[in-house]
């Protein structure tokens, strides 16, 4: 599938729903069909809107996986001739954490997110964050894209 990379923050606000500061990501470094890599700096800003108490929990690792999944989903649909409807993140399973507060951690956040199984309505991710070597947070994140259809 032939793309153009890197993708820069402007093309991914074109993606995802979120807008302004809550775009977590900067910039897609790999995509391909099952899987997407991203790299992010916006951890160590003090505007971050996660934050609470000067700090970013390494939960919200799992809000940057997420993000990526959506970019993935709109990369995908794109490739397709489509747009990829607006998805919510719905489960969070075998979760681990590596470190407490994403805030100092000094170098750019990697995130992976792979497309285990299900595409459009339903789809499971193994996702991964890290800075350089060290892994800062792993699990598998569950998007759905709820049924807008109203019953008569």
């Amino acid at each position: 599938m032939p793309n153009d990379l890197p993708i820069n923050k402007a093309e991914i606000r074109t993606l995802i729903p979120h807008s302004g500061q809550m775009c977590l990501l900067d910039q897609v470094t790999q995509w391909d069909d099952r899987s997407i890599t991203c790299v992010a700096n916006t951890h160590r800003d003090p505007a971050n809107p996660l934050r609470r108490s000067g700090h970013l929990s390494a939960l919200h690792a799992f809000e940057y996986s997420a993000q990526a999944a959506a970019v993935h989903g709109g990369l995908h649909a794109r490739s397709g001739g489509t747009t990829a409807p607006p998805g919510y993140l719905a489960a969070l399973r075998d979760a681990r954490l590596h470190v407490a507060h994403l805030d100092d951690i000094r170098s750019p956040l990697q995130i992976s997110a792979h497309r285990l199984f299900g595409e459009g309505s339903n789809t499971v991710y193994e996702c991964r964050v890290s800075a350089g070597d060290t892994a800062i947070a792993e699990g598998r994140i569950t998007i759905i894209q709820p049924d807008l259809r109203q019953s008569g």
